[in-house]
């Protein structure tokens, strides 16, 4: 890598973090804070300020550079093997990503959870704002041919546009910091930086992100890296930074059909992928493309155990489903279960095309044969349940290391 400084290729130097002083207004009044805060609150405090990343060049090392490669190839084969299959995993992989990286931000929920609130039958809750996330990820992948600054806060807004409307539409125009306490940024672990300068940071980003003289996987973690440390957005960031490494990875052409569940394999070790991020502020490239090298690797292995799963309960399906018509709607119904683990009647309807009759004839032969259950929502409005894809997507989680508790 040529920064202008002296170092060993293996050590892949890269541009520290600078940082800068400002005053604080506290919005709070002075007479409700402590002696010690109000002398705090008067001091300046230090935010960081982002090095210029998009025209720098990169040398990676023969051996990380062999990484990268491998782990591009499994992710392209996952990709190419999975994709285009007869079984919706498209739908399911996006479903499976958006929760991994929600979970990195501690919002964790059940895949029953997760698919009720898909069907509107929860709509606060962990569940619900990981649906959020699953629109955030939609987006992004539609936006992958353009990621620009307005695709990236249109990602964004599918986040929190419906809870949050005041945090979107823009880049945020006060100060933010991680840690420390809500009076100031004073004893915050880190500060990004300024409001002023994240219009430019983040111009600087995108001309970045549209390099095409870089391996993908590496280019996708610095701009990662690049785009957490100058934190955009009021809130949502790690889960929109997280969307735009699937853009990214579209973009590329690494993958062209799926989301590889590149957060599961981040969330298998959430301590090296902030480690890493420290690390990339200190002007270090190697830990943060370690990390999504390996990431992307364990998102493979993870994935192929999901696949397999779900294709022994197809295999179990077609078994008890034997002597239906191929063209059944109960057949049908099946198809859509794997995709939607818990279905409604006006699922159903909508995504067939049926009339209700045939709907509910259909999900009372499904649930006769042992294919699907009946139950209740916590509406106590009826759904059918296909458990056995439930419990593979519970058992994905908890492969990567999500916990498992209500929301």
């Amino acid at each position: 890598m040529s920064d202008g400084k002296s170092h060993t290729p293996d050590s892949l130097r890269w541009p520290a973090l600078k940082s800068e002083q400002h005053l604080w207004a506290s919005r709070f009044n002075s007479d409700d804070l402590t002696r010690a805060q109000r002398d705090r609150v008067r001091q300046p405090y230090s935010s960081a300020i982002v090095p210029q990343i998009a025209k720098l060049s990169i040398e990676l090392p023969g051996d990380l550079a062999t990484e990268i490669d491998e782990a591009t190839q499994l992710l392209t084969r996952f990709d190419a093997e999975v994709g285009p299959g007869g079984l919706p995993f498209a739908s399911i992989l996006v479903r499976t990503e958006s929760a991994s990286s929600s979970e990195i931000e501690n919002l964790t929920s059940g895949a029953r959870a997760i698919a009720e609130a898909e069907l509107g039958e929860r709509e606060t809750g962990n569940a619900a704002q990981i649906v959020r996330n699953v629109r955030t990820m939609e987006s992004a992948l539609a936006l992958a041919d353009n990621i620009d600054g307005e695709s990236i806060i249109a990602m964004q807004t599918a986040l929190l546009g419906s809870v949050a409307p005041s945090f979107t539409g823009q880049w945020r125009d006060e100060q933010v910091w991680i840690g420390g306490d809500s009076l100031s940024p004073h004893l915050a672990d880190f500060v990004p930086p300024h409001h002023n300068r994240v219009p430019e940071a983040m111009d600087d980003v995108v001309a970045f992100i549209g390099r095409v003289d870089l391996p993908v996987l590496a280019q996708v973690a610095i701009a990662h890296a690049q785009f957490e440390t100058i934190h955009p957005f009021p809130d949502g960031n790690g889960r929109t930074g997280r969307a735009i490494v699937q853009a990214m990875l579209r973009q590329g052409r690494v993958t062209t059909n799926i989301a590889v569940p590149v957060s599961a394999g981040l969330l298998h070790d959430v301590r090296d992928y902030y480690n890493a991020l420290t690390a990339y502020r200190r002007g270090e490239l190697r830990p943060i493309i370690t990390a999504f090298t390996r990431a992307a690797s364990y998102a493979v292995v993870n994935g192929r155990q999901l696949v397999r799963d779900i294709g022994k309960i197809e295999t179990d399906w077609e078994d008890k489903m034997r002597g239906l018509r191929s063209d059944a709607a109960a057949r049908r119904v099946s198809v859509l279960a794997i995709a939607h683990p818990v279905l409604n009647s006006d699922l159903v309807i909508r995504e067939l095309s049926v009339a209700p009759p045939t709907a509910f004839r259909a999900l009372d032969a499904l649930v006769e044969r042992g294919v699907l259950q009946a139950a209740n929502s916590q509406r106590r409005n009826r759904i059918w349940l296909a458990e056995p894809v439930l419990n593979a997507l519970d058992d994905f989680a908890a492969r990567a290391g999500r916990r498992q508790v209500g929301s």
